[in-house]
Order: C-alpha cells, then sequence, then structure tokens
C-alpha cells in the first residue's frame, strides 16, 4: 500500500489503519484496497489529519448545519418532524474519466426519455411498434390526457431530472431509478461543498476538483431557454406548496440561486390564457415556472378541484403556448419503476444507440412471467412498490423476516401493477466517519441534469450514504446521510 503520510499527532490512530470494506466495492480503494493515482493524494491528506482531528472537525461541521438550519421534513402518521440532514465528511472522489462516462449516459438518457414523453403525448409510434406495453403508459397513474398535442419549447418535458446511480461489486455503474418530475436534493450538493470548503480547506487545497456553485445560473439559463416564442427577457418564478412542505429550504435556496422570485399559488393569477403574478406594484407577466407541487395540486381547474395550492387556469395557459411549466406536466410517466425497466429500448428506438449506462434487471409483477419470478425468489430480491418515493414501501428480501416476506407476498398479490423486483445488488461503499471510527457504508448517486435545448449535468451530485451499518436504503427518511462529492478535473497529487 501506498506511504502513509506522517500524521500531525503521531500519538493519535490514523483514520484508515482500521477501516475495512468487507469485500464491497470501494469508491476510495477500489477492488485492490489500496488509493489509485486519482485519490491517493486525498488519502494521504486523511491519514496525516488524525483520526482524533477528523472527528472533531466534523463535530464543528454538524453544529454548523444546525445553526444555518439546513433542514428536511419527515412525515410521520401523527408529526411532521424538521431534521438536520446528516452530513458525512469523508468526500466521494470520482475521477475524471469515469465522470465523463457518467455525464454521457445521462446526457443520452434525458435525450430518450424526452423524445419518449413527446411520441407518447403525440404519435405514439413506439406503442403501436410493440416497443412497450400501450397499458404500460396509457394506464399510467402519471398519464395525463390534457398533455396530449402540447409542444412544449425544444421539445423539452423533463428539465431538472435526477438519475439515481449505484456501482455494483465489479465497479459498474448502473441507473437505479430516473427521477423525471420534481427531483429534490440539488441545495444539499451545494451547500455540502460550501461546509467542506469552509471546515477542510486543507484537503481541498491545491486539489483540482470541479466546482457546483454556478448551479443556480445554469438553472436559470436553461430555464429562460425554454419561455414562450417571442419573449426575450423571460419571468422565471419557482412555485412551492409553502412552508410545511418537506423540501422548502431547497426551495428558498435555488429562488435565491438563480435571483428569482419565491411564490405560491395564491400568488399567481391567470387572465386571458396568460399567467401573472401578483406584485405590490400590479400583476407582472410570469413566463416560466420551475414547480416543486405534483400535478394533482397545480391547477384545481384541469385537476384535483380541491387543491389550494396551485392556480386554476395554468394548464390553459400553458396549452396555448403563454407559459412553460418545468418539469411538464405528465413526466411521471417516463420516470415510473416499470417504465424504468423499458428506458433501455427506448434508448435504442429513439437513438439507434446502445445504452452507456445499464440498467439494474428488472422483474416486472404486472407481467405474468415477473410475478412467478418474484413470487417464486422473494427472499432473494428487493421488491418496491412503483407509486411510493423515498425509499418507503421497500422489501429487501434478503434481509426481511418470513412476516415482512408474508406481508409483501400479500401485497403484491393484492395489486401486481405496483410492483417490481430487483435483485439486491451489492452497492459500492464509501469510508464513513463513525463513533468507532471510519466504516464501510454503502452509497449510491444522484447526478442532476438541466435541460433548455441541450443538456447540462451538474458536476458530481449528491452521495447519499445509509448510515445504519448493513445497510442498502440510502434515502433520508430512512435514516441516511449526504457525503460532498469531488469530481477530480484530473488525477491529484
Amino acid at each position: 500500500m501506498a506511504t502513509i503520510a506522517a500524521l500531525t499527532d503521531p500519538t493519535q490512530p490514523a483514520p484508515f489503519d482500521n477501516y475495512d470494506p468487507r469485500g464491497h466495492y470501494c469508491e476510495l480503494l477500489g477492488t485492490k484496497l489500496e488509493p489509485g493515482s486519482s485519490a491517493i493524494g486525498i488519502w494521504q491528506r486523511l491519514q496525516s489529519l488524525g483520526l482524533d482531528a477528523l472527528q472533531t472537525r466534523a463535530a464543528e461541521a454538524a453544529n454548523e448545519l444546525f445553526n444555518l438550519g439546513i433542514t428536511f421534513t419527515v412525515y410521520t402518521e401523527r408529526t411532521a418532524i424538521d431534521r438536520i440532514l446528516p452530513f458525512d465528511v469523508i468526500p466521494r472522489i470520482i475521477p475524471a474519466n469515469e465522470w465523463d462516462l457518467l455525464e454521457k449516459g445521462i446526457q443520452q438518457r434525458v435525450k430518450a426519455l424526452n423524445l419518449f414523453l413527446w411520441d407518447v403525448y403525440h404519435e405514439r409510434k413506439i406503442l403501436r411498434d410493440g416497443v412497450i406495453p400501450a397499458n404500460l403508459v396509457l394506464k399510467n397513474a402519471n398519464y395525463r390526457e390534457e398533455m396530449i398535442g402540447l409542444d412544449p419549447p425544444c421539445g423539452t418535458y423533463i428539465h431538472i431530472n435526477g438519475t439515481d446511480i449505484i456501482r455494483d461489486a465489479n465497479g459498474e455503474f448502473l441507473v437505479l431509478e430516473d427521477n423525471g418530475r420534481a427531483p429534490s436534493g440539488v441545495s444539499y450538493v451545494v451547500e455540502n461543498r460550501h461546509l467542506m470548503q469552509r471546515a477542510f480547506p486543507d484537503l481541498m487545497q491545491g486539489l483540482k476538483v470541479r466546482s457546483v456553485s454556478d448551479y443556480g445560473e445554469r438553472l436559470h439559463h436553461k430555464l429562460a431557454e425554454v419561455a414562450p416564442e417571442g419573449v426575450t427577457d423571460p419571468t422565471v418564478v419557482l412555485l412551492s406548496p409553502g412552508v410545511y412542505n418537506s423540501a422548502y429550504f431547497e426551495h428558498i435556496f435555488l429562488a435565491r440561486e438563480m435571483g428569482v422570485p419565491l411564490i405560491e399559488g395564491r400568488d399567481l393569477i391567470v387572465e386571458n390564457d396568460r399567467v401573472f403574478m401578483k406584485t405590490v406594484a400590479g400583476l407582472e407577466p410570469v413566463h416560466v415556472i420551475y414547480r416543486r407541487l405534483n400535478d394533482d395540486f397545480l391547477d384545481p381547474e384541469a385537476f384535483s378541484p380541491e387543491s389550494m395550492l396551485g392556480a386554476a387556469g395554468l394548464m390553459r395557459a400553458a396549452r396555448r403556448g403563454n407559459v412553460t411549466l418545468a418539469n411538464a406536466v405528465g413526466t411521471g410517466v417516463a420516470d415510473d419503476k416499470a417504465v424504468y425497466a423499458y428506458v433501455p429500448r427506448i434508448i435504442q428506438y429513439y437513438l439507434n444507440e446502445e445504452p452507456i449506462l445499464g440498467n439494474v434487471e428488472t422483474h416486472i409483477c404486472a407481467e405474468k412471467e415477473g410475478l412467478s419470478y418474484t413470487l417464486a425468489n422473494l427472499d432473494k430480491l428487493v421488491v418496491k412498490p412503483v407509486g411510493e418515493s423515498g425509499g418507503y414501501g421497500i422489501v429487501v428480501g434478503p434481509k426481511a423476516t418470513r412476516a415482512e416476506l408474508d406481508e409483501a407476498r400479500e401485497g403484491i398479490l393484492r395489486d401486481p401493477a405496483n410492483f417490481i423486483a430487483q435483485p439486491m445488488i451489492d452497492l459500492s461503499v464509501c469510508p464513513t466517519l463513525t463513533e468507532h471510527g471510519l466504516r464501510p457504508r454503502h452509497v449510491d448517486l444522484r447526478p442532476y441534469a438541466i435541460t433548455g435545448r441541450d443538456t447540462w449535468v451538474l458536476p458530481g451530485g449528491l452521495t447519499r450514504v445509509a448510515l445504519k451499518e448493513g445497510s442498502i436504503i440510502v434515502n433520508s427518511s430512512q435514516g441516511g446521510g449526504t457525503k460532498d462529492t469531488w469530481v477530480l478535473k484530473e488525477a491529484c497529487k
């Protein structure tokens, strides 16, 4: 193994002295259990810092998160609890060549999904050709007839996308899920970086790490690109459900970073099929709405009449081409967990290309073969409800009790179309600071892509970490935390 730099305090243990990935692929050490050329400089700096100093700085970083009020909300049956999102100070490192592969794969995927959505709401060639079962799309709860024939600017339906990516035991990247409705978490990417720059300036000094600080500026630029035709100086707003939403911190953050108004539905009014924002100076035209509320609540005239969160007439204005909704209504049909299984075919159909990033093998319980296989192998599979997010409702077969497996079986038999199943992937791990020192914890990655005329991908994205030992559920609502993600411009020294 590479030479360890001298400790700041030689009487204290070095962070990696007792670190053991336990056979998992390690994001820092790879499979050879020694840092590669891209990570050796960071590894040496962490070693030289010493475990006690590392834990002290981690505690200071946690206090800063508390003071800054960087929170998310956990909902239970009776309460809604604001919590500080746990943050681990050991960064995840992505070498330049690996990021190049991820970036190209994400751009390819987003392009294909946008073409798929245009086709679904127009000619439906992919359905007529039998590439995807028509019922899987047209009977999907996220399919919106209101979008039929609507032509969004630049043909872009998914303006903001979060692609959940894992790495298996062989070090291969695989897409676990697409999030094309209202992906959350990007605020933590930027805040995590700022926190690391303050808490660990010596760790980052001299390293060529790609910046994430221009996300807000890039987002505003891409949203302006999809303004209605003829609008040269568009007004962009961020529409939030309000202070009680679990991601309200992020809504404030993004509006501030873009320099746009943060509004609620009561701040909007539609007159003559045009959208206006109420201000102290009167009504101001609105051209692009970055919405952070679901389709059902967006427009009581078009969807749920009882909704108090949106504004009546938004869909009329969108259909007339007077306002752009980002993401477009009806995009959920493209990030459905069942449709996910067909994305490699969607890429081949529209782009005539092989997928750059592969999928995890997926068994669709709505199909006879997939249902039979799932029921016969429940104890070996990860079962996911199609309509849930945030890690809720997932049953990890190899870790489940007999009672949990029986309950899962009953649920699948009651409503097969609501479930998919996937093999349990041996997720990669990252060194993570615990009270016992550095220990391996499973991680995934959510890079964020924003699309106007073309697609830009934020370098790195949100690394989520399962803080519970042995857990593969990384969602914050299920006890997960986050890490800063460093995309290197070149191998560090």
